[in-house]
Parts: structure tokens; C-alpha cells; sequence
């Protein structure tokens, strides 16, 4: 991370790095401001290292950017529609149009967390989010837990409890590029462990009932290049790409993986572990014009977000074969999300 002339964030404080590291030589960084993982240093068979994150030059660059590059997103990761809670007849604070997406304008990627501790292969992170705040009913205590091993595996363990009934949906938002030079990620292979889709309108809200993949573009049951059926069908190109939740056949076992990806040369692997029910895959098709680390700026297609997450609008839907998205006082919301890399 290059040194900062705006060395204070927003309120008026010092950004606070934390910089882990494995005994494979990886390192991994994240600053406090968003909880945000700033940057994934991969060690290679060859002897070079990779970067394996998007993210900016410095800090402050961040503020500057609406991608979300490596935040800790919350109260409710991905969109609710019209900002309602309809259950509770409660209108949230909206910042996509009249939706609320990654838990309103001022969501958890802008507050400063808490550092509770850190060590050499862990940083714990916590946000105190007063009742009310971005609309959201209940005093709500967030817990972000980082740990890397030595398998280059980050693990985030995420914790929230409330004391009033609340949907909660914390997710990090990430974008991966596992070659060399970070290029047109679609060319990428994915493979994602999930037999459905979650169809959405041109502003990304449900509407419609959860899609078989086989037969559509949507198929990543066996690996495949991001880009070979890219914008092969509507659902796509309502979204100029891959911007979908689709719903785990691994949910709530984290020991399966979920998803993998490998760079375009072969020679590092994504494994992505959850607990979460869905994953959300979005091939960064608004990133064109995002602050970039080795450059200006991205490009459309740079990166990949792999988001665990409840599907979206969630709240509202409590007909979809999910675990419930709604925290209740007393009750302790946990999960976990592993990535893995892995030289090849």
C-alpha cells in the first residue's frame, strides 16, 4: 500500500493497516475503514508473487471509487426492493434508484470498524450500527473475523446479533484476478456448485421464480471460460453480463466447495467455502472507469466477485428454500467464507 498525503480518513482519523501473513510467504492486507481487504500477495511455483485482488493505490482512493473494491458489505449485502421491508412496513434509506443496494449510502463499507485484535494471522473487526441506521430496525453489533493459514486460505467468520428482528446479510465484496497481469478476467474458468439462478430485471431485483442452470448460459456446473456464453441470453443481457445469485447445492456446509476459479494460464486456483445458501457472481460489468492499483483505472470484466450471501430481496421472499435472513433478538448470526488460493 503506497504512503497517503491524505493520511485521515473521513472522520478526521488515521487509516489503520493490518498486514497478515502465512509461513508460505502470502500476505494478505486490510484496512479499518470498511473492514476492507485490500490486497491478496500470492506466492508462485515460479518464484513470483501475484496479486490476486483489484483494489487502489492508496487509502483514500477507495472513497472514490462505488465498486465496493474489497469492503465488508452490510446491514444487507445485494438489493432490497423499492428499500422496503415489506414484513415490517418499514422503508430503509435508498441509494439505486429507488432500491437500497450493499445496505444503503452510508452502509457498513463506510464506517470505520473497530480493531477488538490482531496478531500475526488474524484481524478481528467490530461495528457497533445504532437502531435506525440506513432505516434498519435495532442496535446491531457486527463482528468480521480474518484468518489466514497455511494452506493460503483467508477465512471471514461473520457474527451479528441484534435486539430487535432484523435481516441480516454480510458479505465481502472482492474482485478477483488470478493472472499475472490483470487482464479481461472472462477469460477466467469458473465452476460454480449450484443448480439454479435467481433471474433479475435491469436493475438487478428478482423477478422471477428461482431458474434451473441446465441449458442456459447460466450452466457453470462443469468448469468453463467466463467468457463463452457471455451475454448468450436476456437474463444476461438485462445486466450487460453475469451479475446473478444462484443458490448453492452446498448451502450451509462449508467443507464442500461452493466455487473455483483459475487464472487464464492455469497456474493459480480459487477455491470459495461458505456457509451462506448463495453465491453471487458478477463478472465487474460497471468497474469501466474504477481507481486501479498498477494502472489509472479498470475496465469493464477486470475482476470477479464470487459474494456469499442470502439471495437478494430476501426479506421479502420467504419462499425461497433458504435458511431465514431475519436476526432475532437473543439470537447469534454466524457464518463463514473461506477462499483459498493455490498455485498450480
Amino acid at each position: 500500500m503506497v504512503s497517503d498525503v491524505n493520511s485521515h480518513a473521513p472522520d478526521g482519523q488515521p487509516w489503520r493497516i493490518t498486514v497478515l501473513r502465512n509461513h508460505n510467504g502470502m500476505v494478505v492486507t486490510f484496512m479499518d475503514w470498511g473492514a476492507t481487504w485490500l490486497s491478496a500477495r500470492v506466492p508462485m511455483q515460479d518464484g513470483s508473487v501475484r496479486e490476486a485482488l483489484l483494489g487502489c493505490v492508496t487509502p483514500s482512493d477507495y472513497l472514490h471509487q462505488d465498486a465496493y473494491l474489497g469492503a465488508t458489505v452490510g446491514r444487507y449485502a445485494n438489493r432490497i426492493a423499492s428499500a422496503e421491508l415489506k414484513p415490517l412496513n418499514l422503508l430503509l434509506a435508498a441509494n439505486q434508484g429507488a432500491h437500497q443496494l450493499h445496505g444503503g449510502p452510508e452502509g457498513f463499507d463506510k464506517r470505520r470498524w473497530q480493531i477488538v485484535s490482531q496478531s500475526e494471522t488474524e484481524v478481528h473487526y467490530r461495528l457497533d450500527s445504532p437502531d435506525g441506521e440506513q432505516g434498519f430496525p435495532g442496535n446491531l453489533i457486527a463482528d468480521v473475523v480474518y484468518h489466514l493459514d497455511d494452506d493460503n486460505c483467508l477465512s471471514i467468520r461473520y457474527e451479528a446479533q441484534t435486539d430487535k428482528p432484523c435481516p441480516v446479510n454480510l458479505t465481502n465484496h472482492a474482485y478477483f484476478n488470478l493472472d499475472a497481469h490483470h487482464g479481461d478476467a472472462r477469460q477466467h474458468r469458473l465452476q460454480l456448485h449450484a443448480d439454479r439462478y435467481l433471474p433479475v430485471n435491469s436493475e438487478g431485483i428478482p423477478n422471477a421464480p428461482l431458474k434451473a442452470v441446465s441449458g442456459t448460459s447460466f450452466d457453470f456446473t462443469q468448469p468453463k471460460r467466463v467468457m463463452d456464453d457471455f451475454l448468450a441470453d436476456d437474463d444476461q443481457k438485462a445486466v450487460k453480463g453475469y451479475d446473478h445469485a444462484f443458490l448453492l447445492n452446498t448451502a450451509g456446509d462449508s467443507s464442500q466447495p461452493a466455487a473455483e476459479l483459475w487464472s487464464a494460464d492455469g497456474k493459480l486456483a480459487l477455491t470459495v467455502f461458505t456457509a451462506a445458501p448463495a453465491l453471487q457472481f458478477y463478472s465487474g460489468n460497471y468497474l469501466d472507469g474504477t481507481r486501479a492499483r498498477e494502472q489509472g483505472s479498470y475496465t469493464a470484466f477486470q475482476g470477479i466477485a464470487l459474494e456469499s450471501e442470502f439471495l437478494p430481496d430476501s426479506p421479502n421472499h420467504t419462499e425461497w428454500p433458504q435458511p431465514d435472513c431475519w436476526l432475532q433478538p437473543g439470537d447469534r448470526w454466524q457464518s463463514v467464507t473461506r477462499y483459498r488460493f493455490t498455485p498450480q
